[in-house]
C-alpha cells in the first residue's frame, strides 16, 4: 500500500509537470504555467479572442514544421502541410487546439451558464504561479532543448508515450462500453508495437487509418453520471474539476511505466523528459495564442470546461 501511494504520488507529481508545459506561454490548453493547468498537452488557450473558432476547430493536428511555427489568426488559418512518414503528437495537438477553439467562442456564447468555480481567488494564484514556473523554467528549458532536438525524433519520442498510454484509454473505453474505442486501441498497440518499432512511428494511423480514443476515467466517472464538481487549478497539473482530479490519478495508477520501471527517480525523469519534450513541440503554438488572449484564467477556464462536456458526450 505504501509502495501505491508513492507511485501515485510520482506520477501526479511527473504528469504535473506536464501539465506545465501544456499550459505556458499563452493561455494555452494544457500548462499551468502559461495560463492555468489546464489543458492538457498543449497550451492555455483559453479565450485566444481573435480566433474563430470552425477555422481552429478544423486545423489539422500535423505537427513537425507546421506546428510549430504557426499559431491561428484571425481570417489567415495557417497553412498546414500533410505530415509526412512520422506521425505527430496528434492526440495532445488536437485536445489543445480543440480547447482553444473552445476559448475562441467563450465570449461570443451568452448561452453558457457561468462556469462553477468557488475556489477563484485560490484558482486564479495558482493560475498565475503555474504561468510563470512554465515561463521561467518549463519554457527555456524546451527552448534550448528544441535546438539541440530534431523534430523527427522530438515526434517519435511522443509517438513511443503514447504508444505507452495506451492502457487507460483500453480500460476507459471498455468502462464506458465504447468497444469499438477498445477494439481500435488494442489494435493501434499490435501494430505500432511491432510494425511501428516499439510505437517510435504511428503505423496504425499512417497506414491503417486507426485513430485512437481518448477516454480517461474522470470522462468515464463523468459517462456514469459522476457531477464535475468546482473547478481546480493545483501546482505543477493541468486544469481540473474535482472529478477530473480523481480520474487523474486512477489513469495515473494504470500507466505502466509505473511498474516497468523500478526506481522512482527513473520514472521521474521519463515524465520530465516527455513534459520537456511535449512543450518543445508546441512551442510557437502557444506563443500565439498567449498573445492574443486577454484574460488566460477565464479562457483557459471556459475552454477546458466545455472540452470536458464535449468529451463526455462522445
Amino acid at each position: 500500500m505504501r509502495a501505491t501511494s508513492v507511485v501515485l504520488a510520482c506520477v501526479l507529481f511527473a504528469v504535473g509537470v506536464s501539465g506545465c508545459g501544456t499550459l505556458s506561454g499563452a493561455a494555452r490548453v494544457e500548462s499551468p504555467f502559461s495560463a492555468n493547468p489546464a489543458a492538457p498537452a498543449v497550451r492555455e488557450t483559453r479565450e485566444a479572442v481573435v480566433i474563430p473558432v470552425s477555422e481552429a476547430a478544423s486545423a489539422p493536428p500535423a505537427r513537425l514544421e507546421s506546428t510549430r511555427a504557426q499559431s491561428p489568426v484571425a481570417e489567415s488559418p495557417p497553412t498546414v502541410e500533410p505530415a509526412d512518414s512520422l506521425t505527430v503528437a496528434e492526440d495532445r495537438f488536437d485536445d489543445t487546439v480543440a480547447l482553444l477553439a473552445q476559448s475562441a467562442a467563450a465570449k461570443d456564447d451568452d448561452a453558457i451558464d457561468e462556469e462553477y468555480d468557488p475556489w477563484e481567488t485560490f484558482n486564479e494564484k495558482t493560475f498565475e504561479f503555474n504561468r510563470r514556473l512554465d515561463r521561467y523554467a518549463l519554457k527555456p528549458v524546451a527552448e534550448a532543448y528544441d535546438k539541440v532536438m530534431p523534430d523527427r525524433l522530438q515526434n517519435m519520442i511522443s509517438n513511443g508515450f503514447d504508444n505507452i498510454r495506451f492502457v487507460p484509454r483500453l480500460v476507459n473505453s471498455l468502462l464506458q462500453a465504447k468497444w469499438n474505442g477498445a477494439g481500435r486501441e488494442f489494435g493501434r498497440f499490435l501494430i505500432n508495437s511491432t510494425v511501428g518499432i516499439g510505437g517510435l512511428f504511428d503505423m496504425a494511423k499512417q497506414e491503417f487509418g486507426i485513430d485512437k480514443s481518448r477516454e480517461d476515467f474522470g470522462q468515464t466517472l463523468g459517462v456514469w453520471g459522476a457531477g464535475a464538481g468546482p473547478y481546480l487549478v493545483l501546482p505543477l497539473l493541468p486544469p481540473l474539476t474535482v472529478r477530473d482530479a480523481i480520474g487523474f490519478v486512477v489513469d495515473g495508477a494504470m500507466n505502466p511505466l509505473n511498474y516497468v520501471l523500478p526506481l522512482l527517480w527513473t520514472r521521474l525523469g521519463m515524465q520530465a523528459g516527455d513534459a520537456v519534450n511535449d512543450r518543445s513541440l508546441n512551442l510557437e503554438l502557444y506563443q500565439g495564442f498567449e498573445e492574443t488572449v486577454i484574460d488566460m484564467y477565464s479562457a483557459v477556464r471556459h475552454g477546458y470546461l466545455r472540452r470536458r462536456e464535449q468529451m463526455i458526450k462522445e
